[in-house]
C-alpha cells in the first residue's frame, strides 16, 4: 500500500504579492480567511478519510488471504500486510488511523495471525466419519512453512510497535508460548523473526513479560548463544535481544522481570553478564541508525566474551 498525496490537496495560491488596487478592508479580509481556513479543514478531513479508506483496503485484501486454506496464499497476504505496515509506519496520520482500526475485530491482524500462520500443529481427534461418507469433500488446510512464519512474526512485530495495545490481543492468544515454541523448533529464520517479536510484545505489557518468566524464556535464549554449534547471527540475534530486553527493564523496580539480571549472571557468567549490563544502556542519545550499529558491535563483544571465558 502507498499512501499518495491527493490531487485536491494541493495549494492553487498564487505568490504575487496583491497590488494597492486590491487592499481589502478589514471585514473582507476577514472573511476571506474564515473562508479559507473552511477549505482547509474540508481537504484535511478530505485527505483523513482517503488515507482510512486506503488503510481498511490495504488490511481487508491482506487479512482475506492471511485466513485462506492454501499456504502460499497466506504467505501472499503477510507480504501485503507486511508492505502495508511499512507504509503506514512513515506517517502518525497512518499510524492514528491504523490504531483506530485495530479496535474493530474486522481488522484485527494480531488474531489472524495465530489462528492461522502461526498455530501449533496438532494431532486433531477425528470426531465423526461423517465427511468419508458425505458428497461433500473435507476442506484440508496446508501446514505453514518456514517463510510463512517469519513473515507472520515479522507482521506482529510491526503491529506490536505501532499499535502498542496489540499486545495484549497477543496475550489473549498465550503469544509467548507460541513463540517460546518456534525459538525451540524451528529454524534460523524463524527464529532470528522470532526474538524481534518477543521483544516488542513484551514492551510495557507486565502479563506478557511475566508469561515470558514463567516459560524460563531467559534460559532458553541463553542455551543459544552459550551453544557454539548454532548458526553466528542467531547467537549475536540473542546477544541482541539480551541487551535490549535489559536495557528496557533496567530501572524499573516493580518490573516482573526485576530479577533479570541475576538470571543473566547465573547462566552466563559474572563477567558476560556485567559486560551485558553496561552494554545495555548504550545510544540513549544516537540516532536510529548508530544505535543499531552500536547494538551490532555491543552484541558481537558479548558474544566474544562467552567463547573467551
Amino acid at each position: 500500500m502507498n499512501l499518495k498525496e491527493a490531487l485536491w490537496s494541493k495549494t492553487t495560491d498564487s505568490n504575487e504579492p496583491p497590488s494597492a488596487s486590491s487592499a481589502r478592508d478589514p471585514e473582507s479580509e476577514a472573511a476571506a480567511a474564515a473562508a479559507t481556513s473552511a477549505v482547509e479543514e474540508l481537504v484535511n478531513s478530505l485527505k483523513k478519510q482517503r488515507i482510512y479508506r486506503e488503510v481498511t483496503l490495504a488490511l481487508r485484501t491482506g487479512l482475506r488471504d492471511a485466513r485462506a486454506e492454501c499456504s502460499f496464499l497466506r504467505v501472499r497476504g503477510l507480504r501485503f500486510l507486511l508492505k502495508s505496515l511499512r507504509s503506514i509506519a512513515q506517517s502518525d496520520s497512518s499510524i492514528s488511523l491504523f490504531s483506530q482500526t485495530q479496535s474493530i475485530p474486522e481488522f484485527q491482524v494480531v488474531p489472524v495471525l495465530f489462528e492461522h500462520s502461526l498455530k501449533e500443529t496438532a494431532d486433531e481427534k477425528v470426531g465423526s466419519l461423517d465427511h468419508i461418507f458425505s458428497v461433500e469433500p473435507m476442506k484440508v488446510k496446508s501446514p505453514s512453512t518456514d517463510s510463512e512464519v517469519a513473515l507472520a512474526l515479522r507482521v506482529l512485530e510491526g503491529c506490536c510497535l505501532l499499535h502498542p495495545e496489540s499486545t495484549y490481543l497477543a496475550h489473549q492468544h498465550k503469544a509467548i508460548t507460541v513463540l517460546m515454541n518456534v525459538l525451540s523448533t524451528r529454524g534460523v529464520l524463524e527464529q532470528g523473526a522470532c526474538l524481534d517479536a518477543l521483544i516488542s510484545i513484551m514492551l510495557d505489557s507486565s502479563a506478557n513479560q511475566m508469561d515470558f518468566e514463567a516459560c524460563n524464556g531467559i534460559e532458553e535464549v541463553a542455551e543459544l548463544i552459550r551453544d557454539k554449534q548454532v548458526d553466528e547471527n542467531l547467537r549475536l540475534k540473542c546477544g541482541e535481544f539480551l541487551l535490549l530486553l535489559i536495557g528496557h527493564v533496567n530501572g524499573r523496580e516493580r518490573s516482573p522481570m526485576a530479577t533479570i539480571h541475576e538470571e543473566v549472571r547465573r547462566l552466563l557468567g559474572e563477567k558476560s553478564a556485567s559486560l551485558i549490563w553496561a552494554a545495555s544502556q548504550f545510544g540513549s542519545t544516537l540516532d536510529p541508525d548508530q544505535r543499531l550499529t552500536a547494538l551490532h558491535i555491543q552484541a558481537r563483544r558479548v558474544l566474544e566474551s562467552l567463547d573467551l571465558y
